[in-house]
């Protein structure tokens, strides 16, 4: 029996439709939803609006559940316990985004929805997909990607073949 890890991450939108990101400190560095685990007798929603705050300093509001993600695969290495991910659709209360907790995350940013930072992980380009398309309790698998080639991340926008990879998961 695999181990399963409950997380939370939200779909923050600002004005002009762009979505925040936070890149990671640690290994290559993805970009990646505000969020982080679900604690010992935490609900879903006050663990998103814990993380959100820790990472970003920002107050949001929950609107909805985009979806329930299964992040599965040995796309990273064998060993890693699937991740049970609730990804929430939120927006902020007014206050900027800043980088609020170094040791986990370097950068934070708002993106194109269409223009996503290179490499990005997949359950974020899927949750985003099905967030832009206006999707609401999604439930699905999504398989891990291979480990970028170089441990260098960018932000140069995601490569063609990915982009459309998250935009057919968006249209099912």
């Amino acid at each position: 029996m695999s181990l399963l890890t409950s997380a939370v991450a939200a779909v923050v939108t600002d004005a002009a439709g762009r979505v925040l990101l936070c890149q990671q400190s640690q290994g290559h560095r993805f970009w990646g939803l505000p969020g982080g685990k679900i604690r010992q007798g935490e609900s879903p929603i006050h663990a998103v609006i814990r993380d959100v705050r820790e990472e970003t300093g920002m107050e949001i509001e929950v609107i909805d559940l985009v979806g329930l993600y299964q992040l599965t695969g040995n796309g990273c290495g064998d060993g890693l316990p699937d991740v049970l991910m609730h990804v929430f659709r939120a927006t902020a209360n007014g206050s900027e985004a800043m980088v609020n907790a170094p040791g986990r995350i370097c950068a934070l940013a708002w993106h194109d929805p269409d223009a996503l930072p290179w490499p990005t992980t997949a359950t974020t380009r899927t949750a985003i997909a099905h967030a832009m398309a206006g999707r609401a309790g999604v439930v699905c698998d999504v398989q891990r990607d291979q480990e970028p080639e170089t441990p260098e991340a960018t932000d140069t926008p995601i490569p063609a073949q990915a982009t459309a990879m998250a935009m057919s998961v968006g249209s099912q």
